[in-house]
């Protein structure tokens, strides 16, 4: 009896969560997100990456003589940032597709 019954949880909790979804999607496409949260989340998601890129950069400054050739003279000016700075250009979009193969 045991078995019956966990043979038969594993589709009923596939059947629940289809349900759930198909409803979850429902309801959101009767009540879309405002606009606003959707721009409130894309602004967050800039200042995660842009905290991000600091950090790296800083630990790259603080670190920089422990990744360097000891044959070679350290660089003058420091070390370069990683962050794409204000003159950079967007990203140009989806890159080509590779050239088929010839099996």
């Amino acid at each position: 009896m045991d078995d019956l019954l966990l043979v038969l949880a594993v589709p009923a909790v596939v059947v629940a969560s289809g349900v759930y979804a198909a409803c979850d999607c429902r309801r959101q496409r009767r009540h879309p997100a405002s606009p606003y949260t959707r721009r409130a989340a894309r602004l967050a998601a800039r200042d995660a990456l842009d905290l991000a890129e600091a950090v790296v950069d800083s630990a790259y400054a603080a670190l920089a003589g422990l990744y360097a050739d000891p044959a070679t003279a350290p660089p003058a000016g420091g070390a370069p940032a990683v962050s794409a700075g204000a003159g950079s250009s967007p990203d140009p979009g989806p890159s080509r597709p590779a050239p088929a193969r010839r099996p």
